[in-house]
């Protein structure tokens, strides 16, 4: 089983096409990059990424874009070419603008570092470099002000805004939004352009001309929230995306609930069926999900969802000791529940009318668990496979007294969900057979908890 990272979220063969064009053009000399500033000797050789994207305008006519990887150069044709070239999404000057404000500084605190250290001086030397440090992350800062990205539902967000979202706040690596993937895709959002070929391709070095995923350092940060959608894994009839905790899996009832992964993945791909979802994740539990692209796919998937031949496995974490309730550390459970029709979407207990719900289950740990008010409590870390697909399944096993009256962290409907908490409830395996190869799939994702 694989824990996929990165995967290209489009389509690659028409754009590779784009950068093989572009890589042979280079080497005509037709195409050339254009340096803001002289390479140093020891990186005049060295390779870098050219990336392209086909997209369709508005009235459906094709648009190719092409760009290069970072910031100090770009790409110059001498011939008719009606390509669009894209730029930096921060300009080269500014950044240069933004550093320059520390740069000296930092450069004297380096010699005076060197120097303290011939001398064994080692209080002043650490001294010196959180002083240096303090001032380098002044200047990222200031350089990382400057990016904003246009994003698949129209809005622009700041990358500091991205990183709190999915970085845990903290700074990103150096280069973070200089590769070819979010430069393209966010020229193609600025523009109402639809993506329907992206693909990078390395030039230069021993991997000329290879095609590679967007990256998983810094593009894993920025191309999901662009996307609205972290995509692990597509092809032509399938797309498995690692669902974000509060956003639906199919749209509800009203516009105000319209969003969802469906809505957002048919905004992605136009061509894609109305009703791509085959199973569903509650909106506050995050994890794998696969959608169908063709009708074909779906049923195939319906039917292995049938027949419960899909497994599937999610991770908890619960509000207290499973052990010191007499719970063993693994076993398989049956459970009978059906809708509380006076307090929707409650499930209730219910042994004469209610749906049979089978769960396995595995303790995996024993640990302490920090609430968002810093309070700190014991919590038991479960692995979850349910045999049956009943609404709220997991859920209810945790919390109801006919299960483990231990409710899953962050339950608003089951249990106590405080602000700034989510649900601690994420699913890290999927298995299914390919609708159309019939080859077995397998999919994991690690909690984020």
């Amino acid at each position: 089983m694989k824990n996929y990272f990165m995967f290209s979220p489009f389509p690659e063969e028409e754009a590779a096409k784009v950068c093989c064009s572009m890589i042979n053009s280079l080497k005509e000399g037709t195409l050339r990059l254009q340096s803001f500033r002289e390479p140093s000797s020891r990186r005049s050789s060295s390779a870098l990424m050219l990336g392209a994207m086909v997209c369709k305008d508005a009235f459906g006519n094709s648009v190719t874009l092409k760009t290069v990887s970072g910031v100090r150069c770009r790409l110059v044709s001498s011939v008719k070419d009606n390509s669009i070239y894209v730029p930096p999404v921060a300009d080269f000057s500014d950044i240069e603008k933004a550093l320059s404000k520390n740069d000296e500084e930092i450069h004297n605190l380096t010699s005076l570092i060197e120097e303290n250290k011939k001398n064994l001086n080692c209080m002043e030397v650490k001294r010196l470099k959180d002083a240096r440090a303090s001032l380098t992350e002044e200047s990222l800062y200031a350089v990382y002000g400057l990016y904003s990205f246009y994003c698949a539902d129209g809005s622009v967000r700041s990358l500091m805004d991205i990183c709190r979202n999915s970085f845990n706040g903290k700074l990103p690596p150096t280069g973070t939004g200089d590769c070819c993937a979010p430069k393209l895709l966010n020229y193609a959002f600025s523009h109402s352009l639809t993506p329907i070929s992206m693909a990078e391709v390395m030039y230069g070095g021993e991997n000329d001309g290879k095609i590679f995923s967007p990256c998983d350092a810094r593009c894993s940060i920025i191309l999901p929230e662009m996307l609205g959608l972290n995509i692990v894994y597509r092809d032509s009839d399938i797309v498995v995306v690692n669902k974000q905790s509060g956003l639906l899996s199919v749209p509800g009832r009203g516009c105000d609930k319209y969003d969802s992964v469906s809505y957002r993945l048919k905004k992605l791909f136009p061509f894609c069926i109305e009703q791509p979802a085959v199973h569903r994740l509650d909106m506050e539990t995050s994890g794998l999900m696969v959608l169908a692209l063709t009708a074909e796919a779906r049923r195939d998937l319906g039917r292995q969802f049938e027949a419960r031949s899909v497994l599937k496995k999610y991770e908890a974490l619960l509000d207290g000791i499973l052990h010191e309730k007499g719970i063993p550390s693994e076993g398989q459970k049956e459970l009978y529940f059906r809708l509380d029709v006076e307090h929707r979407p409650h499930q209730i207990w219910d042994a004469v009318y209610g749906k049979k719900a089978v769960t396995a289950w595995k303790v995996l740990n024993v640990e302490d668990f920090k609430w968002a008010d810093g309070k700190r409590t014991p919590c038991t870390r479960v692995l979850f496979t349910p045999l049956t697909g009943r609404t709220h399944q997991l859920r209810l096993l945790s919390a109801d007294s006919h299960g483990f009256e231990t409710p899953i962290i962050g339950d608003t409907l089951y249990g106590t969900c405080k602000y700034g908490e989510r649900l601690m409830l994420h699913a890290t395996n999927l298995e299914f057979a390919h609708p159309r190869t019939k080859e077995k799939m397998s999919f994991c994702s690690k909690a984020p908890f």
